[in-house]
């Protein structure tokens, strides 16, 4: 059987070549080849030698043509990823086939169905993937892991990835050509993990000696067969430059150089970042010597990214700021261009869609005025927030297509990878029209998605990937049976009424951070982010009683088990609220027996993900472990991979970014959430406040996962579980209409509470309340937060007791941010210093 496998691949492979245009290339044919070998990989030799690959190249945009001739299916194409997609077209649509994150469903049957299509995709380049992506997802990823991902991305049609690995393994060739020592060179740099952040300079000096010569070594060899994957499918990687950031040491070796110290997120000194003075002659030599080392180790590239200003305030000093950006600009193009005259400076432009208190028609200009339009492209992504999020007017037409800049448009769909169900699929299966309507649309090059994390949500990402195909938008009733049949072999009459509800609930709000409350910054008593509307619990029922039918489907498994966890992690969030109420109103039995039940959910929950194929802790720790054979070197990235996931930064370190990740997987829902909440529980007991920071770095320290059994019938628990969730009422307990955000204790003298992203544009004010203690307590001042930044400070001293039980701090607030988190701060002291009491903030908010 094995050797008649491989001479049917053997004559796939033939019929490659012998059907490609007149005497076609090595370059042609190698490219088809590496097309084939992606059908090879992912459906099997068998399978793959059903495909015929045509290859007609051309100029025009990417497009196909699907015909089904004597039992095989002819796909041909004008790129390699026309090929790719068209062959995944006809899985999708003619053979009820999907090849995904959480595996795959392929249903090729013997006698192939007739299918015949035409596409032409109405975008010249279909971009993918986000800086953010290559901390939250792909830090440790090895060869085999990344391979996959191509392949996804050549299936669903992108051909404009970007590769970032290997960044710091070629600028540390220049830091010491320049000079600078192994010691300062580590300074400079942060754990794996972090690196997203390091290179937009938000972040320096955390870890850095964690990059090693075997890590940089290991970087390189990954990153070559990266881009050799890439360029042979005919894709377009956007690969890293210089974009000003230096290690502050660098004025050892060459004093007279400026730098400018800028910082993120309310981070303490010691880990600013430095940006070099555009006016210098190092800013050029440094971005050429970046290129040219860039270049000699891994071939010509065209687009490069560099990001200088990526969620930064700009950086004081005496010029005009349209000046300093003018510099800035045009400092970055022309050490680009020193290095490879043909490079095209691509930047991200969430700051255009983040920052509107800095970035404007006027700013904007300011930075590209000194680019050629044809060495320029703007990653454009996140118009979700400009249509839903923020309502703060489309890019393109607030920025007036970028004065002729090239621009890619599309959408970000999640912030750190969180795995909660959000997003507004009727947008994205529309939105994009608009564009193509649009008179701007004569400057955009592209279409695409830029996630901060992957593996999760796979049914959006589907969606958004065929948008990138189509000139009208998609017909989601008739879309959503599509992918079920696609996915799980079949679409019953629940599972189209499940999608429906989905469509209206999870899938029809969209929150940036989609967190359960316990997730939150600490963990919270009290509601999360996620969409809570009652008829997700129908649709996931309706989900689940397809069951019996679908039960031999393994990603109609793994979805099955995300939807129950879902429904008890919705649960539990819902009993932590009832037992902390109940504490409130001193029913220490009620608020004891619900603590213990919203625990029990979790545990369930993350029981039901330890089947799960990729939300699992133990996946994620291993990739970290294999990036090194010295022991102590694997526990320290596992240190890293747990830190990303949970605390983000260093021990101790109170930032915004605090639980941003907020995953749903086994293993972490149990080790870390769970276990957290019941820590809280504890401490509600004993009437103490509760050091969620101290479990939080403690966790992040230690190794491996806590061991389990598994359920021995997943799906079956699955449905007894959520049906037992969803019928066990909780009782009504009265209480005010207070919108708590934390407690405090005077044995604290700085109290820090996590608030809610909706709350910050109505909030009004905040009040100190005083419940018990002996002691009067100094309110000195109360500060608002948002990204580690304050934004309101209110420093009347007040003093609250049993006579004066509560204080007033009123703010005025206009367009604050907070993408990174916010928070309210409490100064305090006692009044007896050897008493203590306690009370509540709560915030004041418009009607």
């Amino acid at each position: 059987m094995k050797s008649l496998n491989k001479n049917i691949a053997k004559v796939g492979a033939l019929l490659i070549l012998l059907t490609a245009c007149t005497k076609p290339t090595n370059a042609q044919l190698n490219n088809k080849k590496t097309a084939y070998d992606v059908l090879i990989r992912t459906l099997g030799e068998e399978n793959a030698s059903k495909f015929t690959l045509q290859l007609k190249e051309n100029d025009s945009l990417d497009s196909y043509k699907i015909e089904v001739k004597n039992n095989k299916v002819l796909i041909t194409g004008n790129s390699n990823i026309a090929l790719t997609k068209g062959a995944y077209d006809y899985l999708r649509n003619a053979t009820n086939s999907m090849v995904t994150w959480s595996g795959s469903h392929i249903n090729i049957p013997e006698k192939l169905p007739q299918y015949q299509k035409r596409a032409t995709t109405p975008y010249k380049n279909r971009y993918y993937l986000n800086v953010c992506a290559f901390g939250y997802s792909t830090p440790y990823w090895d060869w085999e892991r990344w391979e996959q991902e191509i392949d996804w991305m050549a299936l669903h049609g992108m051909n404009l990835p970007l590769a970032l690995v290997a960044n710091e393994a070629i600028a540390t060739r220049v830091w010491k050509k320049l000079g600078l020592t192994d010691e300062e060179i580590n300074k400079f740099y942060t754990a794996p993990s972090l690196l997203p952040w390091q290179r937009m300079g938000n972040i320096n000096d955390l870890d850095g000696d964690l990059l090693t010569s075997e890590w940089h070594e290991g970087q390189i060899k990954l990153q070559h067969k990266i881009l050799a994957r890439m360029k042979a499918l005919g894709m377009s990687p956007i690969v890293p430059a210089f974009a000003g950031f230096v290690p502050k040491d660098i004025t050892r070796i060459s004093p007279e150089n400026e730098l400018l110290e800028v910082s993120w997120g309310g981070l303490p000194e010691k880990y600013h970042a430095f940006l070099l003075s555009p006016r210098t002659q190092l800013f050029k030599k440094i971005g050429k010597l970046f290129i040219e080392e860039w270049e000699k180790e891994f071939g010509e590239c065209k687009y490069y990214l560099a990001d200088s200003f990526n969620e930064l305030d700009l950086p004081k000093t005496d010029q005009p700021v349209t000046e300093l950006l003018a510099d800035y600009g045009s400092a970055i193009y022309e050490s680009l261009k020193s290095g490879n005259p043909d490079a095209v400076w691509v930047v991200q432009g969430w700051m255009f869609t983040y920052q509107r208190h800095i970035w404007n028609k006027t700013t904007t200009s300011a930075l590209f005025s000194g680019i050629p339009d044809d060495k320029m492209m703007i990653l454009d992504y996140a118009y979700e927030y400009n249509g839903i999020a923020y309502k703060n007017g489309y890019n393109y037409e607030v920025f007036e297509g970028y004065n002729n800049k090239p621009w890619i448009y599309g959408f970000m769909l999640n912030s750190g990878g969180k795995t909660g169900h959000t997003g507004v699929h009727d947008y994205y299966a529309t939105n994009p029209i608009e564009l193509l309507e649009s008179p701007f649309k004569k400057n955009n090059v592209g279409f695409g998605f830029a996630p901060e994390g992957i593996e999760n949500n796979d049914v959006t990402f589907e969606l958004v990937s065929d948008m990138a195909w189509e000139h009208d938008a998609i017909d989601l009733d008739t879309w959503y049976i599509n992918y079920s049949k696609a996915r799980y072999g079949a679409c019953p009459p629940e599972m189209a009424e499940a999608w429906q509800l989905l469509r209206q609930t999870s899938y029809g709000t969209m929150t940036d951070h989609p967190r359960f409350g316990f997730q939150g910054n600490g963990g919270s008593w009290f509601k999360g982010t996620i969409d809570k509307d009652p008829r997700i619990f129908e649709a996931i029922t309706k989900f689940l009683s397809c069951a019996d039918q679908l039960k031999d489907s393994e990603l109609y498994k793994a979805d099955a088990l995300e939807f129950a966890a879902t429904v008890l992690c919705h649960k539990a969030e819902d009993w932590f609220g009832y037992t902390y109420n109940a504490h409130q109103s001193l029913d220490f039995e009620t608020r004891d027996k619900a603590g213990e039940w919203a625990l029990q959910l979790l545990t369930d929950a993350d029981k039901l993900l330890e089947n799960h194929p990729t939300l699992n802790l133990q996946r994620w720790i291993d990739f970290a472990r294999k990036s090194s054979t010295n022991l102590e070197q694997q526990d320290r990235y596992e240190l890293d991979a747990r830190r990303i996931l949970t605390v983000w930064g260093a021990p101790k370190i109170r930032s915004g970014v605090n639980d941003y990740a907020a995953r749903m997987w086994g293993g972490l829902t149990r080790d870390y959430y769970r276990d957290r909440m019941a820590g809280k529980l504890e401490s509600l007991k004993k009437n103490e406040p509760y050091d969620n920071r101290a479990f939080e770095d403690a966790w992040v320290l230690k190794k491996g996962v806590s061991k389990i059994n598994p359920f021995e019938n997943p799906l079956e628990s699955a449905k007894s579980l959520v049906k037992q969730a969803i019928e066990k009422s909780i009782p009504e307990i009265s209480k005010s209409d207070d919108i708590i955000a934390g407690d405090w204790s005077s044995k604290d003298t700085i109290i820090e509470v996590p608030i809610k992203r909706e709350h910050i544009s109505k909030l009004k004010g905040v009040k100190i309340i005083y419940e018990d203690g002996k002691t009067n307590v100094s309110i000195e001042k109360v500060e608002l937060l948002a990204d580690g930044i304050i934004v309101g400070n209110e420093q009347a001293v007040s003093v609250i007791g049993k006579r004066t039980p509560f204080a007033l701090y009123p703010f005025t607030l206009s367009d604050v941010r907070a993408n990174n988190g916010a928070s309210i701060k409490v100064y305090m002291l006692n009044i007896q210093e050897k008493e203590s009491a306690r009370g509540k903030v709560v915030l004041i908010l418009e009607d």
